[in-house]
């Protein structure tokens, strides 16, 4: 196994390293309280969608005025969100109930609603297929962790479900390959990965996570064969080789993260902690990494989205008090 990660200093609170990302703006979302979750993103219309998972609402952000611009009451904690630019559909999955919503783009209508049996949380959209995937729990499993099983549900860009992938336990964060037919699947409470046909609907292999627990957030870079995960406990970045599953780099992060993302034109890692700091490293090459920067941000700063087509990157605040309100921070890379 290699291990090539250095780190920088922490030096008063302030960023350190080389400069890899600047704060552009800061957006505020007033009135909502609570942690946020996963987002998503319509390139074309700019606008950021954003899962208040603590708010139980969805808000909508014009990115051209830097303003909030419409809200979605009444989920049961939103977590996951996919915008569909070609069929102008908006998908929302709900944690508190299992229920994936799909709405109208353009007017927020509700125009379907899919009921999994619990836990519906993290969304990718499967090009070949033209279908969304929710990942989600089994009904047993939401009450009693060790058992019960989880599932990858696809769906079609009305909200009928079209097909399932059984998961040995609730999957958090998955990749799909875009040049090959596997999905990389996080699956924290059998502290694996598990590595699933696509096209089948089989699981291929299941890779442990053994350096350590809680793998949830992941990245993929496909062009040089590497996964990235953020694991818990303790905090780390773990890399690992898609072709052997065998770990072969990691390093120390602020703290726990429920995003990271991989730019393969910097050919960086950005990683977002629950601890006050955003992590950056560079990947030397496939098997070595650098901490290059380390960015103070407001405690719980742990989900957000990097939009690649712009390169920017986009952090979610959580609202904890009058001094600590929900916001989202956009960063431009270097």
């Amino acid at each position: 196994m290699k291990y090539c990660l250095t780190t920088l200093l922490l030096v008063n609170s302030l960023a350190v390293g080389q400069e890899a990302l600047s704060l552009k703006t800061r957006i505020p979302l007033p009135n909502v309280k609570g942690r946020l979750d996963h987002s998503g993103v319509d390139v074309k219309g700019q606008r950021l969608f954003v899962a208040a998972v603590g708010n139980n609402t969805l808000e909508v952000i014009d990115l051209k005025s830097g303003q909030r611009v419409r809200t979605i009451a009444d989920l049961e904690e939103p977590q996951g969100v996919y915008y569909d630019a070609s069929s102008n559909r908006l998908f929302v999955a709900c944690g508190g109930n299992g229920v994936t919503n799909v709405y109208d783009g353009t007017t927020f209508k509700l125009v379907a609603t899919y009921k999994f049996p619990d836990d519906a949380d993290n969304i990718r959209y499967d090009a070949r297929g033209k279908q969304v995937i929710v990942g989600y729990a089994g009904a047993k499993q939401l009450r009693k962790r060790e058992e019960g099983t989880g599932g990858l549900g696809y769906l079609d860009m009305n909200g009928k479900l079209i097909r399932e992938v059984v998961i040995d336990a609730h999957p958090e964060s998955f990749r799909l390959e875009e040049k090959g037919t596997r999905i990389f699947v996080n699956v924290p409470d059998k502290q694996e990965i598990e590595v699933v046909d696509a096209a089948k609907g089989t699981i291929l292999a299941r890779w442990p996570v053994t350096s350590a627990k809680n793998n949830f957030p992941m990245s993929l870079d496909e062009a040089h064969h590497r996964l990235f995960v953020g694991a818990w406990m303790p905090p780390r970045l773990l890399v690992f080789d898609t072709e052997s599953g065998k770990q072969v780099a990691s390093g120390e992060i602020a703290g726990n993260t429920d995003d990271l993302f991989y730019d393969a034109n910097k050919g960086r890692i950005y990683v977002l902690t629950s601890q006050g700091f955003l992590d950056v490293f560079q990947q030397k090459d496939p098997d070595h990494y650098d901490r290059i920067a380390r960015y103070p941000t407001p405690p719980g700063t742990q989900t957000g989205l990097f939009v690649p087509e712009w390169g920017t990157l986009f952090a979610g605040v959580q609202g904890r008090s009058e001094q600590q309100r929900s916001e989202i921070l956009v960063y431009e890379t270097k």
